[in-house]
C-alpha cells in the first residue's frame, strides 16, 4: 500500500474510535489512522478476529485498545462508551464503519424476510445513531469538538437493485448525517459520509461475480476498488481542518456515480 497523502503526525494526539475494525475496510482505516499518529480504540463484534488484528497492530508499535461491540445491543454500546470514558476520557474522532450487508444481488424487494430487514436497520441505522450519541459527550469533554465519518454506500446513490434493506439503511445514514451536522456543528463537531462502491476484500468474497464486474467496468477509472482507496479521504475528514466539509456525502468509488 502506498503511504498516505497526509503527513505523519496529522492525527497525532487524537483518539479515534473505529467500529468494524477487525477486518476489511475498518482494518484499513485503522491502519491508516495509526500511521499518521492517532491513538485508536478498535471495535467489532468479531471478538477473536479483533484480538488478532489488535495484536498484529500492537506488534507494529501502534497505540491502541480493542473492545468488543455489538451494534444491535444498546447495552453493549453503553458499556463500550463507559469503558472509553474510564480509560481514554475523551475522543476526537469516530468512524462509523461497522454494518451488515445481506445478500448483495439477492432476493427482490418482495422476498426479503421481515427479520432480515429489521436486523439491517437495527445495526446499520440505529447502531450508527447510538454509537454517535454515546461518543459525542466524550468529544465535548475534551473541549475541542471532534470529527465523525460515517461509511455509507454508493448503492444508495444509484439505487442498487436486489439489495433493498442495505440500500435503504445507507440512505438513512446519509440523511442522518445531514441532520446531525446542523445539531453538532454548534458544538464544534463535524460529521460527513463517504460512499464507496463494492470493494475487493474478505468481507465481499460472497458478492456475485457479475456485481463486481458491473462496478469494475462501469467506473470512470475502471478496475477493482480496495479498502486502501478510501482511507485518505477518511483521514482528511478526521483532521481538525475538515470542519467546513460537514454534512456532505462524498462518493469515493472511482467515478461509478456522480453527484
Amino acid at each position: 500500500m502506498s503511504e498516505s497523502a497526509l503527513t505523519t503526525g496529522s492525527l497525532a494526539g487524537r483518539t479515534i474510535v473505529v467500529t468494524g475494525a477487525a477486518r476489511g475496510v475498518g482494518h484499513a482505516i485503522a491502519l491508516a489512522c495509526a500511521r499518521v499518529g492517532a491513538r485508536l480504540v478498535l471495535a467489532d463484534i468479531l471478538a477473536d478476529r479483533l484480538a488478532e488484528t489488535a495484536a498484529a497492530m500492537t506488534a507494529q508499535g501502534y497505540n491502541l485498545r480493542a473492545l468488543p461491540l455489538d451494534l444491535a445491543d444498546p447495552a453493549s454500546i453503553e458499556g463500550f462508551a463507559a469503558d472509553i470514558a474510564a480509560h481514554e476520557g475523551t475522543v476526537q474522532g469516530l468512524v462509523n464503519n461497522a454494518a451488515i450487508a445481506t445478500g448483495i444481488g439477492g432476493p427482490e424487494f418482495d422476498a426479503i424476510e421481515i427479520d432480515t430487514w429489521d436486523r439491517v436497520m437495527r445495526v446499520n441505522v440505529r447502531g450508527t445513531w447510538l454509537v454517535t450519541r454515546a461518543m459525542v459527550p466524550l468529544m465535548q469533554a475534551g473541549g475541542e469538538g471532534g470529527r465523525i465519518v460515517n461509511l455509507a454506500s454508493d448503492t444508495a446513490l444509484w439505487g442498487a437493485p436486489r439489495l433493498l434493506a442495505y440500500t435503504a439503511s445507507k440512505g438513512a445514514v446519509m440523511s442522518m448525517t445531514r441532520s446531525l451536522s446542523r445539531e453538532l456543528g454548534p458544538r464544534g463537531i463535524g460529521i460527513s459520509c463517504i460512499a464507496p462502491g463494492i470493494m475487493r476484500c474478505e468481507a465481499t468474497d460472497y458478492v456475485p461475480p457479475e456485481r463486481h464486474r458491473l462496478y469494475e467496468t462501469g467506473r470512470a477509472v475502471p478496475g477493482p476498488q480496495v479498502p486502501e482507496d478510501i482511507t485518505d479521504t477518511v483521514l482528511f475528514l478526521l483532521t481538525p481542518g475538515a470542519l467546513a466539509v460537514t454534512g456532505q456525502t462524498i462518493p469515493v468509488d472511482a467515478g461509478f456515480v456522480f453527484t
